[in-house]
């Protein structure tokens, strides 16, 4: 029944993915969306060059020690909830986070395999520009063959969304700055374009988690996670 109910919006939220995709996919050159992409690229590639402090920060956040980070604040939001709950309420935290890990690599690999699209990130598209990894040789991430769909976005979008089901609206925006502060950078340094974010992870998200999260489907699963995780034995317990 709460299926069916929530059938249309569904629908809807795939509809919005499926339009949000075929805007960008189908125009020659990706219509608008390539000036944008390359407008903001540039804009900051530029900046590389001018400005050290820039350079230095596009490449420290773009570290893969960085995205411990993104897990780190991830992490602190679940647990601020996780400390208020008794020990049941944590146990179905620690299964609502299972859960969602789960489904972010179920929606990625699909993502993955069924967008046709294959191509490399704006710092290997565009001739004579600034590379970060040149300008520092430090170890940083500023350069994807395969950039899209951006995989670290729709994790993150994947994070959002579940906060926003479980946790409220508070969280979820919390969860979108999140979002913003860990996923910007890749688009700074040019390993991502825009359009892989916006575009590739959104509308995966849009399309793939409305039939999990606004149907039985992410609840089940909580509770089947829930039913089998280790409980701890209550000593104090006392036989009638």
């Amino acid at each position: 029944m709460m299926m069916i109910k929530r059938l249309p919006y569904i629908l809807l939220l795939n509809a919005a993915g499926f339009a949000l995709f075929l805007s960008w996919y189908l125009p020659a050159n990706h219509g608008f969306w390539f000036p944008l992409d390359s407008g903001i690229f540039l804009f900051f590639n530029q900046l590389l060059a001018k400005s050290q402090a820039f350079l230095w920060l596009v490449a420290i956040t773009n570290n893969r020690a960085f995205d411990g980070f993104s897990l780190l604040a991830m992490g602190c939001l679940m647990l601020s909830f996780w400390r208020k709950e008794d020990a049941a309420g944590r146990r179905r935290i620690i299964a609502i986070g299972l859960v969602m890990l789960l489904i972010a690599v179920v929606v990625n690999q699909l993502a993955q395999g069924l967008m046709p699209v294959k191509r490399s990130s704006p710092s290997l598209y565009f001739p004579n520009i600034n590379r970060v990894s040149e300008l520092l040789h430090i170890s940083t991430k500023d350069a994807s063959k395969d950039s899209f769909p951006g995989d670290h976005g729709m994790m993150l979008l994947i994070f959002s969304a579940f906060m926003l089901r479980y946790f409220g609206k508070k969280a979820f925006g919390v969860a979108l700055i999140i979002v913003v502060v860990f996923i910007f950078p890749r688009v700074m340094i040019g390993a991502h374009w825009l359009t892989d974010i916006v575009v590739g992870s959104l509308s995966a998200v849009l399309i793939g988690l409305p039939w999990c999260l606004m149907t039985p489907l992410s609840d089940r699963l909580i509770d089947l996670f829930d039913r089998y995780l280790p409980r701890k034995c209550n000593k104090d317990k006392t036989n009638n």
